[in-house]
């Protein structure tokens, strides 16, 4: 068992064991004598495969991360011959038949792959609670959410089960639980990081991989070692001027910011939220950089509505190709995940299109707004997180969503304006995220705050396409200046 343990990010416990002061095997041991004293109170393993980590540590380990522990997300990050659930019950005995080329990296960085987080049915919801496995909670209060889909992702790291795990974020899946859990969620530009083998693209390039960290050295250090083109892929973006752990301590210069604390939906934002941003402003102005009140032109609802057809769209395809490929009924999946399945399925190619092509106009928008300024900021989130089960459907409704998948009524809902009430409902807690997404941008979320009753509270930064080395450098900046890695649940 090592000591102090959960002093160390990755970085630091890799020269520990680089050094010979500790064992690969004590790092492992004492990550999982973590995962059995805090599964009780968090469930955030959705797969043990302490077997597998066993194994792996009796061969030779090398990398820059030689030795540590680590953990996969539940969704995407396959490896060959084990469970991989989706957080869906259909998929609860499924095996991958391929590792997935981030695991691949992740391996070849020295990770020692100890298990597998909980995320949401098919990893669509911003809270950790699904049939399977039931819910995660947060270790900052465990009456309440990680957030999501790396919910369970952040909730170990949180713990200290690990120092860091792998995450992917399609609409804020890694800023979101990363602002819930007081860590660093940086998610790269489109195409970064490779989502092969079996995926070019996931979700028309919204969904990037990465991890959910403690450090910033440790995001900077592990990007470099899973970044980068794949063999076939469909983006090769440019490679960053030089390694981005060299950006870690790098003077970012003056930096304009521009900030808005206005839900771009409408919505309320949260007090504490507006509060928490305004004094991250000032600490930035403190550092010397050029700081005021400004947002890109984009219409926020209609944002909200594209964004919502693609979801639509892709739970349809992924609940269909499931049912096909494990010979199981679509009755076994979630009724909220049926219902956003009829309504894909009601969508005509024709509507898709046309919504897609309107993320030309965000995409647009942003990079004028990117002309004046090096960085949007906003909350990460206008809501802390919520109690577990405040956001369950309630059972009316679930009973009315049944009747309509019986009738197949996706085309009555659709003409309903059913697409605009579930954007506003979907966006109202978290409506700063997506546009990061469906723009391919790199953002970050920052843990800079936390709130009155101690839960830790995310700003957002969303920078130009590529420009990854510049949210490091920042991020390095504010850990040095208000530093977060000390602060830990109790």
């Amino acid at each position: 068992m090592i000591q102090d343990y959960e002093q160390y990010d990755a970085t630091g416990l890799a020269q520990l064991i680089a050094s010979g002061q500790v064992s690969a095997a004590e790092a492992l041991a004492t990550a999982l004598a973590k995962i059995d004293a805090g599964e009780p109170k968090y469930n955030a393993i959705a797969v043990d495969m302490r077997a597998r980590a066993k194994a792996q540590i009796e061969r030779p380990v090398s990398g820059p991360f030689a030795g540590v522990p680590f953990l996969v997300k539940d969704i995407y990050q396959d490896i060959a011959g084990e469970i991989s659930t989706m957080g869906a019950v259909p998929l609860r005995d499924r095996r991958a038949s391929h590792t997935s080329i981030i695991v691949d990296r992740f391996m070849a960085a020295g990770l020692v792959i100890v298990g597998s987080t909980t995320t949401p049915e098919l990893g669509l919801r911003a809270t950790t609670e699904t049939i399977l496995h039931g819910a995660t909670r947060n270790p900052w209060a465990v009456d309440r959410t990680p957030g999501g889909s790396s919910g369970g992702a952040a909730a170990a790291v949180a713990a200290r089960y690990v120092p860091m795990a792998g995450a992917s974020d399609g609409g804020g899946s890694i800023r979101i639980p990363a602002a819930y859990n007081g860590l660093f969620g940086l998610k790269p530009s489109r195409g970064r990081v490779p989502e092969g083998a079996h995926h070019g693209e996931l979700w028309e390039g919204c969904v990037v991989s990465h991890a959910l960290t403690r450090s910033v050295r440790d995001s900077a250090s592990l990007l470099d070692a899973i970044a980068g083109p794949e063999i076939g892929g469909p983006f090769n973006i440019a490679p960053p001027a030089r390694p981005y752990i060299q950006e870690v301590g790098a003077d970012p210069g003056r930096c304009r910011i521009g900030f808005s604390t206005r839900s771009p939906v409408g919505g309320q934002v949260d007090p504490e939220m507006i509060d928490a941003l305004h004094k991250s402003a000032k600490l930035l102005e403190s550092l010397g950089h050029h700081v005021e009140e400004a947002e890109p032109a984009i219409d926020g609802n209609a944002l909200a509505r594209c964004y919502m057809s693609l979801y639509f769209g892709h739970v349809a395809a992924a609940v269909s190709h499931i049912c096909k490929l494990t010979g199981r009924k679509e009755a076994e999946f979630h009724t909220d995940t049926r219902a956003l399945a009829l309504l894909g399925r009601a969508l005509s190619a024709g509507d898709y299109v046309q919504m897609h092509g309107q993320w030309n106009d965000f995409t647009r928008a942003l990079g004028k707004f990117h002309q004046s300024y090096d960085f949007f900021m906003t909350p990460v989130t206008a809501m802390g997180p919520s109690l577990i089960g405040e956001l369950d459907t309630p059972k009316s409704q679930e009973n009315l969503a049944k009747l309509m998948i019986s009738v197949n009524a996706g085309k009555i809902l659709l003409k309903s304006g059913i697409i605009d009430q579930l954007a506003g409902k979907s966006f109202e807690r978290t409506p700063f995220t997506q546009l990061s997404n469906m723009s391919f941008t790199p953002s970050m979320s920052v843990p800079l705050a936390w709130s009155a009753a101690n839960i830790p509270i995310g700003i957002q930064f969303v920078a130009k396409f590529g420009a990854e080395d510049q949210l490091i450098r920042l991020a390095s900046q504010l850990e040095q200046a208000q530093p977060w890695i000390t602060r830990q649940p109790m």
